[in-house]
Formats: structure tokens, C-alpha cells, sequence
């Protein structure tokens, strides 16, 4: 299984699932992490001049979505401390589970979803 955590700097979880610049993923065989990356993820902000439509249906979860789905595909988990409603429906229809914690710390936060610790907190969910 692989785990993805948003961040920018491969420590801390990012607030924004559509800024982050990178993910940190894992992979977890029989429990434990037998190696961690750190792969680029297309995102808000990178050359990013903002004249768009945000009621157009393609703010974090249209065109950048698509972006961002090849780098999580062999991903079952994402772990993040926020997103918007469109990227965290369409995460759940691509087959993966989609978690916003309070947690902080990268590596806390793949422990304690290996632990079976750590819980999905909706009022993370932004509606966008």
C-alpha cells in the first residue's frame, strides 16, 4: 500500500491540499514503512496567474485535479490538513481514501494511520 502526504517541505502536513508543492509518499508493507519519496504535485501557485473563473467547477477539482491524479495513482491514502469539496469527492472516486487531520508532522501522521489512530476530521473539508 501507499500512503501520500501533502507538504511543501516534506515535515508538515499542508493546510491546503491545492498549494502544496510536493507529496511525501510511503510504502507500507506488512505494516511497516519500507520507503518514503518525495514527488512533485502540480499546484495553485505555480505559474499560477489567477484570472480564472472560480464559480466555473474547476477550481480544485477540474484542470489541476486531472494534473495531480498520474502522481496519485498507485496511492490508496491521502493525508492532508485541508481541501476543497470537489478534490475531496473526486479523491473518493478515484479509489482513494482522502484523510484531514489536525496532525502536523508527517511522519506522526502516516504512524498513526498505520495505528488505525487517526480519523478523518470533516470541518477540513473547505467549500469552494
Amino acid at each position: 500500500m501507499k500512503i501520500a502526504v501533502v507538504t511543501d517541505d516534506g515535515a508538515v502536513v499542508s493546510a491546503h491540499f491545492g498549494q502544496a508543492a510536493y507529496l511525501a509518499v510511503f510504502t507500507v508493507e506488512d505494516g511497516q514503512v519500507t520507503e518514503r519519496e518525495m514527488r512533485d504535485k502540480p499546484h495553485h501557485g505555480a505559474d499560477h496567474d489567477h484570472h480564472h473563473d472560480h464559480n466555473g467547477g474547476q477550481h480544485h477539482g477540474g484542470g489541476l485535479f486531472q494534473q495531480i491524479l498520474p502522481v496519485l495513482q498507485d496511492c490508496q491514502v491521502l493525508i492532508g490538513r485541508g481541501m476543497g469539496q470537489p478534490a475531496f469527492a473526486k479523491l473518493q472516486q478515484a479509489g482513494i481514501e482522502p484523510i484531514l487531520t489536525d496532525i502536523r508532522d508527517v511522519d506522526t501522521a502516516v504512524q498513526a494511520y498505520l495505528d488505525g489512530a487517526i480519523t478523518s476530521n470533516p470541518k477540513r473539508v473547505h467549500q469552494h
